[in-house]
């Protein structure tokens, strides 16, 4: 996984291919093809431990008692910058497979794996945005059609200003964007 990390990094995912990967990992491409029927199999299964990460650390916002509706948005704010600071680059390629044809060409359980986390990551979120409602702090919206609506807002600027940097390596707007974007949404959800 390493050795995957580090050929993504220098090549990039499109360019990258088994044989390089096999290479940085001292393997011959027969091994790994052995574990990961193809690139795309093994990036996200790269892409499955950020969603674990994910989780844990939306699962900790909800679960703090003390911090209310209010305050739990900023809080998913720095849960989710925290989670992209963590992995950027396998974050960022996470975001390419969700809207690719990539997820057809997965093993069932890579698949399963994927939904299971993608699910459990929109629950807490709407659980978060469930709180607000019952407490009358937030407008009465469908909480999951609020968890996707920031997942969309966090990781349509994710890619944004992934792409801005690409072609300007001295523009790096993400933390100040993802600031504006969750206090403008914080007020639209407020009553």
């Amino acid at each position: 996984m390493i050795a995957a990390k580090r050929v993504f990094s220098l090549k990039g995912f499109n360019k990258a291919t088994m044989e390089d990967i096999a290479n940085e990992a001292e393997l011959s491409p027969g091994t790994l093809y052995l574990y990961f029927k193809n690139k795309d199999e093994l990036c996200v299964s790269l892409s499955l431990r950020i969603l674990q990460y994910l989780n844990i650390k939306l699962k900790h916002v909800g679960s703090e008692k003390d911090l209310e509706p209010e305050r739990k948005i900023e809080a998913l704010k720095e849960a989710m910058y925290d989670v992209y600071e963590f992995d950027p680059l396998i974050l960022i390629n996470m975001f390419h497979l969700q809207s690719n044809e990539i997820l057809k060409n997965l093993s069932p359980q890579l698949v399963s794996n994927i939904k299971e986390l993608s699910a459990s990551s929109i629950k807490a979120m709407a659980d978060i945005f469930e709180e607000g409602i019952k407490k009358n702090v937030f407008i009465d919206k469908n909480p999951l059609a609020l968890a996707e609506t920031l997942w969309a807002l966090f990781s349509g600027i994710i890619l944004l200003e992934e792409s801005k940097r690409l072609i300007d390596g001295n523009k790096d707007y993400l933390k100040l964007t993802l600031e504006s974007a969750f206090e403008i949404f914080a007020r639209g959800i407020k009553r």
